[in-house]
């Protein structure tokens, strides 16, 4: 578990010893199979989830079951803006699912929160990763309010082919709708206008971005 803690935190080398093993008593090795709820909506505060392997998806939910995709958790990093056990000045819930099977180091959210408090850098990580994550929403919000449905779209499906390195995206409308936070049927919509365009291709299950540079000019 050191050997782990000493990988993925980064503020590992920073603590005392007593603090390590304390750290290192409170934390445990989690897989999760793509789909499966790792905290928030309903599951509660699991911790300061690290991923080892795999990706997280970190969205909000409505009372009426809408999803919205704020940003994603790769391989190497944490997200404590879904801790908000630890940050008691976060008062909206952020919930974490696999995006793929991933393997995860969940420490416990009170050892993580008194290890704060007494260590000024394991503080400094705590603040900066809040911060940073924080503006992920915040462009999220922007797209939300400010832009149509055709520009997020464009930009998701351009974000999509950037993170995988291929413009053939296996994904449902249903899944994309989660996404953005709309209704599928508003993104049906839209996908087959792009594809009367020929900005996509569109197959079961999956859609080809066709003409990437024509979807950057809706970006903007």
């Amino acid at each position: 578990m050191k050997d782990e803690l000493a990988r993925l935190v980064p503020f590992w080398h920073d603590l005392t010893t007593t603090q390590r093993a304390f750290l290192a008593e409170r934390s445990r090795m989690m897989a999760c199979d793509a789909g499966d709820r790792v905290q928030g909506a309903g599951r509660g505060c699991a911790g300061v989830v690290f991923v080892r392997t795999g990706r997280l998806r970190a969205f909000m939910i409505s009372e009426q079951g809408r999803e919205v995709t704020l940003f994603h958790v790769p391989a190497g990093e944490c997200c404590v803006l879904a801790a908000s056990c630890i940050l008691p000045m976060i008062t909206f819930d952020v919930a974490l699912d696999a995006a793929e099977a991933s393997e995860l180091l969940v420490i416990d959210s009170q050892a993580f929160g008194t290890i704060s408090r007494e260590n000024v850098h394991a503080e400094a990580f705590t603040y900066r990763q809040a911060t940073e994550r924080f503006s992920d929403c915040m462009w999220v919000m922007q797209q939300v309010l400010f832009m149509g449905l055709d520009n997020r779209l464009a930009i998701w499906l351009l974000d999509e082919v950037a993170r995988s390195g291929s413009t053939h995206i296996e994904v449902t409308h249903d899944e994309i709708a989660r996404h953005l936070g709309s209704a599928r049927e508003a993104v049906s919509r839209m996908l087959k206008y792009f594809a009367r365009e020929d900005l996509v291709a569109l197959s079961r299950g999956a859609v080809d971005v066709v003409d990437a540079k024509r979807l950057r000019a809706l970006t903007v």
